[in-house]
């Protein structure tokens, strides 16, 4: 790659990047680490791509289950969720630009154990995600023509997110989550406002009140809200975005901040939502993808057809956003670990959007699960992924936490060196406080996780 490529990596730091070279980079700051002013921040940028992403069908009706069944009482739960994740992305975030490596080569640095954990798991992963993404997508259609059959909607959708992100740019995968992200807000703030919600009840549930037999929502609405694996493609996404030195560190936390404060936005409506139409009606809606649909029909005949559609469209930009969001994000990871375990440079074209590596991990995401969209799923590798899964959160919380403290040169651990942050862009007492605090968290909730996956063993 050529060294003024403006969206690769800086000259200097491909792979024999040196920690002087890093601490370099460091103290000369925003305003001159690769010369010029500091960048200025724009609304649309990789913070509310992980944002958009992160956001899926699920998400919604998680905290639209919690509204309906404790009214405001849980609010507070998802404005913490909310900035426990802004900890958590900001971190990946500077990790990526203090060091000029991507997250897997920081995980790298810490042992062989991380790729004996990440290499299956986003295999597998991918597998049961895939169909799911196709199948919430696809969702919503149906429900507005039900003439067509969910199972070939829900492959048709993996085939249009597929073609979107193979033979698109980064710049206008940009653009058209953007366009979805207008959508969801139109109609999740939409259906807030028709509610017309009771603002004082709304401050009274920022008092932190846990209720008897709440204590699964306080964990998954805190924890499981917001994105998983798509927090740590935030550091790719900067990348191809032209984001790879400290210069963009001032740029990258105010787009971090606000991308959360869209999903901050959202995840409040919907709890809103919950609380206004279904608990003070005492209306009960299914888990799952499914609850959005039994929303829409509530919608519907609360205010008539139109809406109810419109909620739908919503419904399906939330779940196609997420769709195209992992088919890019996630293979760009996957592009990453390939070419890192084959020696590939940082950046290597191979390894980027478009790239050989990336595009064979979007191929996995579409067609294989395709499988599991004509047959029933598998037991043991719904096992497997929930397994899988439930650690993810933890290990991400914990290895920022190592990464972002440790001085060294990054060989403690039988890593690679180059991969440690400089002294100026480590955590503070409060990054580590948060990140101790979603750590333990994320360990709770993978604890219940596990018990939920593991419990067709037993049953």
């Amino acid at each position: 790659m050529s060294s003024d490529d403006p969206t690769g990596p800086p000259p200097g730091d491909g792979p024999d990047r040196t920690p002087d070279r890093a601490n370099d980079l460091a103290k000369a700051g925003d305003a001159t680490a690769d010369g010029g002013p500091p960048p200025r921040w724009k609304v649309v940028g990789p913070g509310l791509v992980v944002a958009a992403t992160g956001v899926g069908a699920a998400d919604l009706v998680a905290t639209l289950v919690a509204g309906s069944q404790f009214g405001y009482t849980l609010l507070w739960v998802a404005v913490l969720g909310t900035i426990l994740k802004v900890v958590l992305v900001e971190g990946a975030g500077r990790y990526s630009l203090a060091t000029g490596r991507s997250i897997f080569d920081g995980w790298r640095s810490l042992g062989v154990w991380t790729t004996w954990y990440f290499a299956p798991y986003i295999v597998v992963w991918g597998f049961v995600y895939g169909a799911t993404a196709m199948s919430s997508t696809a969702l919503p259609i149906v429900a507005i023509f039900p003439d067509l059959s969910l199972r070939w909607v829900a492959i048709a959708s993996g085939l249009i997110g597929l073609a979107l992100v193979w033979f698109g740019t980064y710049a206008t995968f940009e653009k058209v989550i953007t366009v979805f992200v207008g959508i969801m807000f139109v109609t999740v703030v939409g259906a807030a406002i028709l509610t017309t919600p009771n603002l004082g009840e709304v401050v009274l549930g920022l008092r932190p009140i846990i209720p008897d037999g709440s204590i699964v929502y306080v964990l998954g609405l805190a924890g499981g809200v917001g994105g998983t694996i798509t927090l740590a493609a935030y550091g790719y996404w900067l990348r191809e975005k032209g984001w790879s030195t400290p210069r963009f560190m001032r740029v990258m936390r105010i787009d971090n901040n606000m991308a959360y404060l869209m999903t901050g936005i959202f995840v409040v409506s919907m709890l809103i939502v919950g609380a206004e139409l279904l608990y003070s009606a005492n209306i009960a809606i299914s888990t799952g993808d499914q609850g959005l649909l039994d929303l829409s029909e509530v919608l519907e005949d609360r205010y008539g057809t139109v809406f109810g559609y419109v909620f739908l469209i919503g419904f399906w930009a939330s779940s196609f956003s997420s769709l195209i969001g992992v088919w890019s994000g996630v293979s760009l990871m996957f592009g990453d670990f390939v070419g890192t375990l084959k020696g590939l440079p940082p950046g290597h074209p191979d390894t980027r959007t478009g790239g050989k590596y990336f595009k064979a991990y979007m191929l996995w995401l579409t067609f294989p699960p395709m499988l599991l969209l004509l047959l029933d799923r598998p037991v043991g590798l719904i096992i497997a992924y929930g397994v899988l899964g439930a650690f993810f959160m933890p290990f991400l919380a914990v290895t920022l936490l190592v990464l972002l403290n440790r001085g060294g040169v990054g060989k403690e651990f039988g890593g690679v060196a180059g991969s440690v942050v400089p002294r100026e862009w480590r955590n503070r007492w409060f990054s580590n406080v948060a990140l101790t605090i979603c750590a333990l968290l994320f360990v709770a909730l993978a604890v219940n996780e596990l018990r939920n996956a593991l419990s067709p063993l037993w049953e």
